[in-house]
């Protein structure tokens, strides 16, 4: 079970969701099942409209999350993702900060997210 805070300025403040962990909803459904206004155009991991940055709350080493190749090529491409975190993300599971929505699998852990 996860509790998943969404903050953004085109929020009049912070919205906390609680998530089912394991379900394998991405985190841009949790978003559109509670009207959070996170842009998303092709919903696939090719535009890179839903681009976020997701925190841990806990403080702890995030669970390991596998990036599928789009969206490592849309975070290259954006500048969002370095060689460095790219490696740690592929060889440790150690995932970078900034991610797509329609991309990420919701864990079972508390998380910020910002757009």
């Amino acid at each position: 079970m996860a509790n998943v805070t969404f903050s953004s300025p085109r929020m009049p403040k912070d919205l906390t969701v609680y998530a089912v962990a394991g379900d394998t909803q991405t985190l841009l459904s949790v978003a559109q099942a509670h009207k959070v206004p996170l842009d998303s155009e092709c919903e696939n991991g090719e535009c890179g409209s839903c681009l976020l940055k997701v925190s841990v709350l806990s403080g702890k080493t995030p669970y390991g999350v596998a990036m599928t190749e789009k969206e490592k090529v849309v975070l290259r491409y954006a500048g969002k993702i370095t060689k460095e975190q790219l490696e740690l993300a592929e060889t440790s599971d150690i995932p970078p900060p900034w991610r797509l929505g329609c991309q990420f699998i919701v864990r079972n852990e508390d998380i910020l997210v910002t757009f």
